[in-house]
């Protein structure tokens, strides 16, 4: 493994470093803030679009893609979690994209996916409940679709039309830019219960009927979350197959999307310590800097060294997706930490809600909530890798 950026990736890097350095700062909801509108700056999206390529880094040039790959996106992903700009990057690119390039039919991949790319679409995953993580099969066993479901009250659930289409009813309650997406991907349960069956739709938000968006006011405003309601909104079946492995196709997205939020939670740990780094350099107590104390020191040094430790573990698990569980728990597992320390080292002020300083912390809460908790990716990682297979031969203790 060569574990040096080439000249493209440093480019990348270099480039979305500059054009995000001075970060947007997320507006409140309601008029006037990012609820009146997308969520994010949709002139600094253009402009990524337009000249970086930002939302297609990953997608095939056959579909107007740039042709990059997972570590190209996820170095875009740390930096825009360094300066926790709001875009639908990890959404569109993260989580839309590689399910519409996966399971879609080739009409609905040359539709949607350049538009994607040049930044004039972007698109969400639906998933009923708080089943995310579930369904991306980062906490948990997603093949049952319960989460979608089940063919039982509550969730999404879909039926034919009668004129080629399908109607959805149901809602899903944290969607991730689910307000003011383009094209919604909603998982549902089909068939009923007997024959059920999970499968993922397209709604278009500007021509689907029965379809309501409401922002919600999120823990961390810069990862806008909307509850979508559908009342018999018409959708489309991502894809030709109704017999389509969903499940798989959602894992296979989940790794990847772990690698994408490791990278995202390793940029924000290091902007969060490298603030804080600064900040002790120039408070000063008694007569001296308080970054000369020898514990202030002692403290900065291990949240250096967890910080280094994450971006490790996150170039690694962008190199091999398979990794993105573990490097996504410890990722998370050092923001929650490094960000901790830093409202304690700001002292007085670092406990102000409205410093920057409680913006990391509010992502890493946020996020953890979202994907986690860590001590359950670590346990679903084990799981895949069989470490909690009993031995050939072996009696499973009573009560354990």
């Amino acid at each position: 493994m060569d574990a040096a950026f080439t000249t493209e990736q440093s480019e990348i890097r270099r480039t979305l470093h500059t054009a995000l350095s001075r970060g947007v700062p997320p507006g409140p909801p309601g008029p006037g803030g990012h609820a009146a509108g997308p969520g994010y700056d949709a002139g600094l999206w253009a402009r990524l679009a337009d000249g970086l390529g930002l939302p297609g880094l990953a997608l095939d040039e056959a579909y107007g893609g740039v042709g990059c790959g997972t570590v190209e996106l996820a170095l875009a992903c740390e930096e825009v979690g360094r300066a926790l700009v709001p875009l639908p990057l990890f959404a569109t690119a993260g989580l839309a994209a590689p399910l519409i390039t996966a399971l879609g039919s080739e009409r609905q991949r040359t539709t949607l996916l350049p538009a994607i790319a040049r930044g004039a679409l972007t698109a969400t995953l639906a998933v009923p409940g708080g089943g995310l993580a579930t369904a991306l099969a980062l906490t948990g066993d997603n093949a049952d679709g319960a989460w979608a479901g089940g063919g039982r009250a509550g969730g999404v659930q879909a039926r034919p039309d009668g004129e080629g289409g399908w109607l959805l009813y149901g809602e899903a309650a944290q969607v991730l830019d689910g307000h003011g997406a383009g094209l919604l991907l909603v998982a549902a349960h089909a068939g009923g219960f007997a024959r059920g069956r999970t499968l993922l739709f397209l709604v278009r938000a500007d021509t689907a009927r029965g379809l309501r968006r409401t922002r919600w006011t999120a823990l961390d405003e810069t990862r806008p979350q909307a509850r979508v309601e559908l009342r018999d909104a018409l959708a489309e079946l991502l894809g030709d197959d109704p017999d389509a492995d969903v499940a798989a196709a959602l894992a296979a997205t989940g790794r990847t999307a772990a690698a994408l939020l490791a990278a995202e939670a390793a940029g924000a740990a290091e902007a969060a310590l490298d603030r804080t780094v600064a900040y002790v350099k120039e408070r000063e107590q008694f007569g001296r800097a308080i970054g000369s104390f020898q514990a202030v020191k002692h403290r900065l040094a291990d949240l250096y060294a967890r910080v280094q430790s994450a971006r490790s573990a996150a170039y690694y698990a962008a190199w091999d997706p398979g990794a993105g569980g573990l490097a996504l728990a410890q990722c998370l597992e050092a923001l929650r930490i490094v960000t901790g320390e830093a409202i304690q080292l700001h002292g007085g002020i670092g406990f102000t809600w409205e410093h920057e300083a409680h913006l990391y912390f509010k992502r890493a809460a946020s996020d953890e909530l979202l994907f986690g908790p860590v001590h359950r990716l670590r346990a679903r990682a084990a799981e895949t890798a069989g470490l909690f297979v009993p031995a050939a031969g072996t009696r499973k203790a009573v009560g354990v």
